[in-house]
């Protein structure tokens, strides 16, 4: 399966523009993925928070969701990081030594550079391909695993719009951005041939869920 789990606010963007060189990702960015970064699992699997804080419930379910049976990661050149320090050969991604994927991660880009291996399992390997070559690419590496598009927002639609998308999870925060990438533009009719279901969480997240698999036979 094909996965994607994303954040985006009640007005449908999935990036933030309020980005300083003092505040790298910006204020908003906090408040577009605050359910999610407040969840038991995010804090376990991402900060290494081993006193078992965080919230549990729905949000924290979908977080369960999203790091179960991936077996290979595709980003986006933005999402490693790679525009914010294109200068620095040394730059090794947001997440520390030990990143949260466990993984191999294939980090779509123009600029050559070589493998990385991480602590835990995770590999960035970056290439330059079109999504269908990409995904092929990670269906060998996660051997019979889900693939998941992390994001971000561009390559979603990227693969959404070349239909290669089993299922789409979208977290709706009860935020208004006004500006920023929206993840629907040009979407018309995505869910056709989907079981879309919805489910509000105690902090007012709604996740939408958008599956090509669970859809009735016609």
């Amino acid at each position: 399966m094909v996965r994607v789990d994303l954040n985006i606010s009640l007005d449908g963007f999935a990036t933030t523009t309020d980005q300083t060189p003092q505040n790298p990702f910006g204020d908003d960015w906090g408040r577009l993925v605050a359910a999610y970064t407040a969840t038991r699992t995010f804090r376990a699997r991402v900060l290494g928070d081993t006193t078992g804080g965080g919230t549990t419930g729905v949000d924290d379910a979908y977080a369960q969701e999203y790091f179960a049976d991936t077996g290979a990661e595709i980003m986006g050149a933005g999402m490693f990081g790679l525009h914010e320090n294109a200068g620095d050969p040394d730059w090794r991604g947001w997440w520390g030594d030990e990143p949260p994927f466990h993984v191999p991660v294939f980090v779509l880009t123009h600029t050559p550079r070589p493998s990385i291996e991480m602590a835990g399992g995770t590999t960035f390997l970056f290439i330059e391909a079109s999504p269908a070559e990409a995904l092929a690419r990670a269906r060998d590496a996660a051997a019979g695993r889900d693939v998941r598009v992390g994001g971000g927002a561009s390559t979603v639609r990227a693969f959404l719009t070349a239909g290669l998308v089993d299922r789409l999870h979208v977290a709706i925060a009860p935020i208004l951005l006004g500006r920023g990438i929206r993840l629907w533009d040009d979407l018309r009719g995505l869910e056709a041939g989907c079981a879309v279901t919805a489910e509000t969480a105690e902090s007012g997240t709604v996740h939408v869920t958008f599956d090509r698999t669970g859809a009735p036979a016609l």
